[in-house]
């Protein structure tokens, strides 16, 4: 085992492969990323994991993926045309991202502009952390794959060099869209979809044979595609989630600040409702066009759950939270459902959703227009609010949720629209201990 580990320059014994991929011995980083000591079911609508997904398994044994093409250093410099500036297309905690070019039969690089186009990740050369989450992500990406994960190519690990090999995301990330300046705005609709195509894959995660906690769920680790489809990416801190008996997994907290679930930063135990809350939170940008944390606002402005909460539950007040951007163009009954549904999504641990039944909730909303659509811009179709709602009339447990369903905001709390046995009244979860600044990286 230890002839096999030297041949990619690796001093390690068994004991520390394991601990790298799946060990809870994690050390802070500069990056935003936080450390702190501390079934087999299946979507219908979702896919099996592809090949035999089986963990744990040796950095030998990720590194031999039949998955994944092994490049070197030499080939990925040609692909990217020796990392110019000018083939630069993302920076985060991790490194660096390059566009390039290779060819889709044979995997060689090419010229720019001939065969497919990839992304290079190429990472800082900072140490044992960062090998550890590369690692994660070969092991995990490897395995993996579903139309809502982003697709690993292959890998390079070359001395001190270690890059990762993507498709290409020509849309950039969910967070590019709803917070760069200057960028145009997403309408409604296409919100809705990116919520559908992220809850999607997590369900998968989730469902998979081997239950996968993906840890750092956040607007910058989904990836659109050329029509919006929305793709997981970044599985450097995920973990293999409980088996047998367990209800959850002891580990030493990672995450994002803003994103993380508050009964994991006070316990360090890991479970899927984990990731939920961390969905909830995305949910609530999708709404509002505001980052989870934004020091740039004052008092509880600066973080998105404290502020947006006390208005989820209340129909009159939730135009108070939505984005100023869609400029009133969204349906006031669907904006209410999915306010709904994150709230239940950041409610205390136990009356969580699951993200299955998230996906069932999201799917089952009202279809909304297209919205390059002519017909669009009659708001008596859709922005009135005196409008009835173009539900199909065979759903009443969608049509629950647009009644008044409260006679005081203070005395009642809303429907859910989750099953009946998913309701219960909101609770406020605790508050979680501080930890370091936000990491954005994006493929």
């Amino acid at each position: 085992m230890l002839a096999c580990l030297c041949l990619f320059g690796l001093r390690v014994d068994v004991w520390l492969v394991y601990v790298t991929v799946f060990g809870d011995t994690k050390l802070p980083d500069k990056n935003g990323n936080f450390s702190m000591a501390s079934s087999l079911k299946t979507n219908k609508s979702e896919k099996r994991p592809s090949g035999n997904f089986s963990m744990p398994r040796t950095e030998c044994d990720i590194l031999s993926c039949p998955n994944l093409k092994a490049f070197t250093f030499s080939e990925l410099k040609n692909a990217t045309r020796n990392f110019r500036p000018d083939s630069l297309i993302g920076e985060g905690g991790f490194g660096y991202v390059y566009k390039g070019w290779i060819d889709e039969h044979t995997l060689e690089a090419a010229r720019p502009g001939v065969g497919m186009v990839i992304a290079v990740k190429k990472l800082k050369p900072e140490g044992f952390q960062g090998h550890k989450e590369w690692l994660s992500e070969v092991n995990y990406l490897g395995q993996l794959h579903h139309p809502n994960l982003v697709k690993l190519i292959g890998f390079c690990l070359d001395g001190e060099n270690r890059l990762l090999v993507y498709e290409y995301m020509p849309k950039g990330s969910l967070e590019n869209h709803l917070f760069r300046r200057g960028a145009r705005p997403l309408p409604w609709a296409l919100r809705i979809k990116v919520a559908i195509g992220a809850a999607r894959g997590l369900s998968f995660l989730h469902e998979a044979e081997q239950q996968v906690i993906y840890r750092d769920f956040k607007a910058s680790n989904i990836l659109l595609d050329s029509e919006f489809n929305a793709k997981l990416s970044d599985f450097g801190l995920a973990k293999a989630g409980p088996t047998g008996d367990r209800t959850h997994v002891s580990t030493q907290v990672m995450g994002t600040r803003g994103y993380a679930a508050p009964e994991y930063l006070a316990t360090g135990r890991l479970t899927a409702k984990c990731d939920v809350y961390s969905f909830g939170v995305v949910l609530l940008e999708l709404l509002s066009g505001r980052r989870a944390v934004d020091k740039t606002r004052v008092g509880a402005e600066q973080n998105l759950v404290d502020w947006a909460k006390p208005y989820l539950g209340d129909r009159r007040k939730l135009f108070r939270i939505m984005d100023i951007k869609l400029e009133g163009q969204y349906p006031q009954k669907g904006a209410y459902m999915v306010a709904i549904l994150a709230l239940q999504c950041i409610s205390e641990a136990k009356v969580r959703p699951s993200m299955s039944e998230v996906l069932s909730a999201l799917e089952q909303l009202p279809p909304p227009r297209d919205p390059t659509s002519p017909s669009n811009s009659d708001p008596q179709v859709i922005y009135s609010p005196h409008v009835k709602s173009p539900m199909r009339p065979n759903s009443p447990h969608l049509k629950s949720h647009l009644r008044n369903n409260y006679d005081s905001p203070v005395n009642m709390s809303p429907r859910s629209p989750l099953p009946p046995h998913m309701k219960s009244p909101i609770l406020k979860s605790p508050r979680g201990r501080c930890f370091s600044s936000q990491l954005v990286t994006s493929v």
